[in-house]
């Protein structure tokens, strides 16, 4: 076998070795996964998920010790720690770069780092510009990877992203989004849903923020009796449905990879 075909080898099971959550081999700590943390209630029953695909990737992330406090990508704790009903335990990075948008990003990219799927960003809405990155040329330490990642941070967002992603078109999956592109935008991540045997959905919702912190699932503080799933229905309501920190998504708002 030729030296570049070892390396190749090589650097693919160095990536096998490290699992799904390659970051973890980062020295990220975490105690068990978001899928045994939030259980489905009694009468209620995860959806079905394709096997191998986004959502059920995102069952499985880790998680950091319930105890745990948001952290501001500079060491220091967010000002608002009641907002938050775990963390997930991935690196935020040193700079103001991991808000919102690109914390998802980051969690797509890690993903089909994972499937040695090409992953592509496109900046600037409207334009043919695209931020690009193929695992499967070898890159056994990350180096390249981290790169790519900061300049999809610098460059792409909510906005962006908004734009080249297609509206969810019937019941919101695991994976989906619920973004309003701007300058500030925000989105949150759809982490999980469950349903009842009416066809009710719930779903798990996690966010980063700005500035930039620790990746967390959100509490449902406008009805506490649900803990960490908030009601898909409102989407469809006036009201639209709340999330702690930022305006009321609806149905509109919904996109997914």
């Amino acid at each position: 076998m030729r030296l570049v075909g070892v390396v190749a080898v090589l650097a693919f099971v160095r990536a096998a070795a490290a699992g799904p959550y390659a970051w973890r081999a980062e020295d990220v700590a975490a105690t068990e996964t978001l899928a045994l943390r939030f259980s489905a209630p009694l009468a209620w029953t995860r959806v079905a998920v394709p096997a191998g695909g986004f959502g059920e990737w995102l069952r499985d992330l880790p998680l950091e010790p319930a105890a745990n406090k948001v952290l501001l990508f500079d060491g220091r704790e967010k000002p608002r720690q009641d907002v938050h009903a775990a963390v997930v335990a991935i690196d935020i990075g040193s700079r103001d770069l991991q808000q919102c948008a690109d914390a998802i990003m980051r969690l797509w990219s890690e993903y089909r780092f994972w499937k040695r799927l090409p992953i592509e960003f496109h900046p600037d809405p409207g334009k043919p510009r695209a931020l690009r990155y193929d695992p499967r040329t070898p890159d056994p330490k990350r180096e390249r990877f981290r790169r790519f990642l900061v300049q999809v941070f610098a460059d792409a967002g909510s906005a962006s992203l908004q734009a080249e992603l297609p509206r969810r078109e019937g019941a919101v999956e695991p994976g989906d989004l619920l973004i309003q592109g701007g300058h500030p935008g925000h989105a949150v991540l759809v982490l999980d849903a469950i349903t009842d045997r009416a066809g009710h959905r719930r779903l798990l919702l996690g966010q980063s923020y700005m500035p930039a912190q620790s990746f967390h699932v959100l509490k449902n503080l406008g009805d506490p009796a649900l803990g960490a799933w908030f009601d898909e229905a409102a989407l469809d309501a006036p009201s639209g449905l709340q999330t702690p920190e930022w305006l009321p998504f609806h149905r509109k708002d919904v996109r997914h990879f």
